[in-house]
């Protein structure tokens, strides 16, 4: 049994997104079924509305920054009753039987992750639908808490920009007098900014513009470098334990590689392709260095963040949309016209 839920969805690639109505299913008994108050707009959106990068499949309807209040529990779930405000992010399902779901990384699913939208239904191959909707419904091992204190508006693009650079501080044990840089100042850097210097990292941003300096030092650094400046480059050779790299673009990452320290991670969190130019292998081989790929994070991990930034009293810095203005948010996201990240009052989704 289906119910019909009102959203905003592309229904093709070189559309606006309008509203739609589509089919949810009943709550089986571990369901969660979330009536949507807030979610957040990721420059995921706005590539798999526009078909960017070659797997949507419509209509889409777009959001895995989800935040709302319980409406309905099944009868087996024990986590979440109704009332309770909870969240959903970029996934709902994995096998949970390999290896990396039994480590609590389901992002890294062998079989493939079920995305929160664009993707299919494991058990009963309905399509997913994201949280441009009025309600949303996920298993409750794939549904987060939102600790009590936390702002909910600010706490939507936790639920991806957050984890997405929670994690590999986490993965690569980043502490008290580690030494961190951040590639790019968005919706990504800036919560890497904000996570690393909780987590009481030395923390730089690379930048191509100067003008980003005092707002990044009011998000958290300690240090802006101008990375187009090769004095600046220069004076950091050596010294980065950690560099997050949140451009979600092609771009030049040899610069950076000498400036790892021995044993440094450059991570890739924004960008999917192809490096160009070409990596040279020097530094890498000189300095023991390496370059890697980091994906949001497991549940588990998505829930320790939350209850991080409840108690450190981090949050997304948001600008608050209504529905019907999401269109032009995805205009203003390509100019990177935000500060830094879009949340939609989803009390404003009307047909």
């Amino acid at each position: 049994m289906t119910l019909k839920v009102l959203g905003y969805a592309a229904q093709s690639a070189k559309v606006p997104l309008a509203p739609f109505e589509f089919e949810q299913r009943e709550a089986r008994a571990d369901d969660v079924v979330i009536d949507v108050m807030y979610c957040g707009v990721c420059h995921s959106d706005l590539h798999q509305a526009r078909n960017d990068w070659g797997f949507s499949t419509y209509p889409l309807v777009p959001g895995h920054e989800v935040v709302g209040r319980v409406a309905k529990v099944g009868k087996n779930v024990t986590k979440f009753k109704v009332g309770d405000y909870a969240g959903i992010g970029c996934m709902v399902d994995s096998c949970r039987t390999c290896s990396p779901c039994e480590k609590g990384l389901e992002q890294y699913c062998l079989e493939g992750n079920t995305q929160t939208y664009n993707s299919v239904d494991r058990h009963d191959h309905m399509p997913t639908y994201g949280g441009y909707s009025k309600s949303i419904v996920a298993s409750e091992s794939f549904v987060l808490r939102m600790p009590e204190g936390i702002d909910l508006k600010a706490a939507a693009p936790l639920l991806c920009a957050g984890i997405t650079t929670w994690s590999p501080l986490r993965h690569w044990n980043i502490t008290k007098g580690s030494k961190v840089g951040v590639v790019g100042l968005g919706g990504l850097g800036h919560m890497a900014l904000k996570l690393a210097n909780a987590l009481g990292a030395e923390v730089t941003l690379f930048t191509r513009s100067a003008g980003k300096a005092e707002d990044a030092r009011r998000l958290g650094a300690h240090h802006i470098v101008v990375s187009t400046d090769e004095a600046q480059m220069a004076a950091t050779h050596g010294e980065f334990d950690l560099i997050i790299d949140t451009v979600p673009y092609v771009h030049d990452i040899n610069p950076y590689m000498p400036t790892l320290n021995i044993d440094g991670t450059l991570v890739f969190v924004g960008f999917l392709g192809d490096i160009s130019p070409m990596l040279n292998t020097l530094s890498l081989i000189l300095g023991r260095r390496s370059v890697a790929g980091s994906c949001i994070g497991g549940i588990a991990e998505t829930q320790e963040m939350l209850d991080f930034c409840a108690k450190h009293n981090i949050g997304s810095d948001i600008e608050m949309i209504n529905m019907p203005d999401i269109n032009d948010a995805y205009e203003r996201m390509l100019k990177s016209d935000v500060k830094y990240r879009f949340v939609i009052d989803m009390a404003t989704l009307t047909a």
